[in-house]
């Protein structure tokens, strides 16, 4: 039976891991463990917690320690276990009838997770399901969310792919695709309000999704669970949605991507000021807003995909804040990501030229402290290492012969223009 091969297995795990109780699970350190960090895939296939002594630890040595993780499931896929009308608890959802006690308690990995500021993650709900007669890009189905499509073409690609008119302006070409996006966004910012959950900001994207006859991009894009991203405080991009309520006073990061029946992504976000949000808040918004705004004016043919980076570090610099380094923007049309990269930091060495008929996002990520960032133990939630706020915009562009078209702008909005009342909840 399962139970029976996975008791063996749990066996060897634990002998596999450390021989001393307080010992860093690596193989070859002998640090102790102080902050009891725990492997997060080890937890959610149900193993004992497998502790590292620090996160560069765990993620130097994880190419060898995940080796435990396929093993693992080769022996649940073995023992079989049949149909559940109950699914197992795995450490970080639970269904929202669940009590509430259940729905805001920490995950499992957040129990001896070093927090660098005061947010805290709560249960989410489970994945949500998209219907069968919605097109669905390649990695949707696939079981750790990879894209073959995106992997091949990074292993043999290393053009700018140029879209044709048809390819734009098809009855389901990608400026469709951006205008969904646009319109499931906007529903999701009209939702958004102190005392709403973010997981109810994922049902809102994940049903206008489907009801446009689209695919929520992020919903098992690597296995992230979700339909949107949502970003609070001091978390810079990736934020998972949640059963915890949206305080007044938080910035929020909306980050939509809808995938069309043409077979085209559409990709963008904005950060909203919930209630009474301070002076820095309400500061650093607008400039996240302006950094977006001055680099899409040096979109046009000719232009340097690495200059960029220069208008956002100069704006972003006059007001005293910082521009997040690991994150970049990307070419995005039948593929989610791909060419260009477009580094959003100054002196950078990204190549390439924009030429007419290039689609690609733009979306600095603009911290009020340091510019530096690190990953919550859910391996998707990026936060700032010093814990203060970080705020985003983001639009999808196309490269026109007069310059820039942005393909998922406000309506009546061809140019961006800072406009308080609509990033205010």
């Amino acid at each position: 039976s399962r139970s029976f091969y996975f008791e063996i297995f749990i066996n060897f795990t634990m002998s596999s891991a450390s021989g001393n109780a307080g010992a860093c699970a690596s193989p070859g350190c002998d640090k102790v463990v102080s902050q009891r960090l725990a492997c997060p895939k080890c937890i959610q296939l149900g193993l004992p917690p497998t502790y590292f002594c620090s996160q560069a630890c765990f993620k130097a040595n994880y190419s060898s320690h995940k080796s435990i993780h396929s093993l693992a499931k080769q022996i649940i896929a073995a023992g079989g276990g049949g149909h559940r009308k109950t699914p197992p608890a795995d450490g970080v959802s639970c269904e929202p009838t669940a009590p509430e006690s259940q729905r805001l308690s920490l995950p499992d990995w957040a129990n001896h997770y070093d927090f660098t500021g005061s947010l805290r993650p709560t249960l989410y709900s489970p994945k949500r399901a998209v219907p069968a007669s919605i097109r669905k890009p390649d990695y949707a189905n696939h079981p750790a969310g990879v894209s073959e499509c995106e992997r091949k073409d990074r292993a043999t690609n290393n053009a700018i792919r140029v879209y044709t008119e048809d390819e734009i302006e098809g009855e389901t070409g990608l400026r469709h695709a951006c205008r969904m996006g646009r319109e499931v966004l906007d529903l999701a910012g009209k939702a958004l309000r102190p005392g709403v959950t973010t997981d109810e900001i994922d049902r809102v994207v994940h049903e206008a999704s489907i009801e446009r006859g689209c695919y929520p991009s992020p919903l098992n894009y690597y296995n992230f669970p979700k339909s949107v991203c949502t970003s609070v405080n001091e978390v810079i991009c990736h934020g998972i949605p949640d059963y915890r309520e949206v305080q007044d006073g938080d910035i929020v990061n909306i980050d939509v991507t809808t995938y069309n029946a043409g077979g085209y992504h559409g990709d963008l976000n904005e950060t909203f000021c919930v209630g009474k949000v301070d002076d820095d808040g309400q500061k650093l918004v607008k400039t996240a807003f302006e950094c977006l705004q001055g680099a899409l004016s040096l979109v046009n043919p000719g232009t340097l995909y690495r200059d960029l980076g220069n208008t956002i570090h100069k704006t972003a610099s006059a007001s005293k804040c910082s521009v997040v380094r690991t994150y970049c923007g990307h070419g995005i049309g039948s593929l989610f990501h791909t060419a260009p990269n477009v580094p959003h930091y100054h002196k950078n060495k990204a190549k390439g030229i924009m030429k007419v008929g290039h689609v690609f996002t733009v979306e600095p990520m603009i911290n009020l402290g340091a510019p530096g960032d690190t990953t919550w133990g859910d391996n998707w939630t990026a936060v700032t290492t010093d814990g203060k706020r970080s705020a985003q915009f983001e639009h999808t562009v196309l490269v026109t012969e007069t310059g820039c078209e942005i393909l998922t702008a406000r309506d009546n909005e061809p140019v961006m223009e800072w406009k308080p009342e609509l990033s205010y909840r």
